[in-house]
């Protein structure tokens, strides 16, 4: 038998790839996280995941236990709901970045009302930096956005890195300057483009801004520029840049899931969202 204790500390080391971010986000000791997964990979008796000098990866044993991990904790989470009697209910305000819009997150989002239908879900689609102010006026309560590894704030929900990405005829000339394609400040995304070509010494002009993801994808498409993007999220018909055209590296960026604090009934369903998409966090991608 599978103990959800130690499939969720499964999951949080898959989702983060980093037994520390796991252990920090759980709110447990590293030596603890590392006991629950043994135990688990005892149960199972297969290798779950693999670890080097170089980090953690999931063998396919362990993509395999993704699907069976969620699936108990789901039916645990629904069958303890129903027997103690608790319904959430209230307003929660949850903003997304709209880079989630075209991945699973309607998913997550479609179960969380199932399970609560009587918690008034409101969901607000803006840049990461413009929900991080929001949350902190008061006018949202949970937020699922990108920040920079190093801030300290919120719970990560997974890692993955800023790449350059455009069309596949996209051929970039090293004597002009990059044409961009860039969301309007605040936009994370667009700040570590610039911080970074600056950084090279390599000139950049914008050639379209749009606040619609779907405006920039149709821009980038047409071949007008090349945009940074999350690897793990690039849309179909675009394609990541080649090393070989000289731009610069734009580093890590981490999806994080941080709490407002003025709104005290909407604790309780933001802490149920919160677990639904720490739990389905691996999901959040594009299918």
């Amino acid at each position: 038998m599978f103990e959800p204790v130690q499939l969720r500390t499964f999951l949080a080391v898959a989702q983060t790839l980093s037994f520390t971010q796991a252990a920090h986000r759980l709110g447990l000791r590293q030596s603890t996280v590392s006991q629950h997964v043994r135990k688990l990979e005892e149960t199972a008796g297969r290798r779950l995941f693999a670890r080097d000098t170089h980090g953690v990866e999931l063998t396919e044993d362990g993509e395999a236990m993704l699907g069976f991990a969620r699936t108990i904790l789901e039916a645990n989470e629904r069958a303890t709901s129903f027997f103690t009697g608790t319904r959430l209910r209230g307003r929660l305000r949850f903003g997304a970045s709209e880079d989630f819009v075209l991945t699973r997150l309607p998913e997550v989002l479609e179960g969380f009302r199932r399970d609560h239908p009587e918690v008034d879900l409101e969901l607000r689609v803006e840049l990461s930096g413009t929900l991080h102010e929001l949350l902190a006026a008061g006018r949202l309560d949970l937020v699922l956005a990108k920040r920079r590894p190093e801030a300290p704030h919120g719970r990560l929900v997974w890692r993955d890195r800023l790449v350059w990405v455009g069309a596949g005829r996209m051929r970039l000339d090293p004597q002009r300057p990059v044409p961009l394609v860039v969301f309007p400040s605040p936009a994370l995304s667009r700040a570590r483009a610039l911080e970074e070509l600056e950084r090279a010494g390599r000139e950049w002009r914008i050639v379209c801004t749009s606040a619609s993801l779907n405006g920039l994808i149709a821009a980038t498409r047409a071949g007008l520029g090349v945009m940074a993007h999350t690897r793990g999220m690039i849309p179909p018909g675009l394609d990541e840049i080649s090393p070989r055209a000289g731009l610069p590296e734009l580093g890590g960026v981490d999806f994080a899931l941080l709490h407002g604090d003025r709104d005290r009934a909407a604790r309780g369903p933001a802490e149920a969202l919160a677990d639904a998409i720490l739990a389905g966090g691996d999901r959040l991608q594009l299918p």
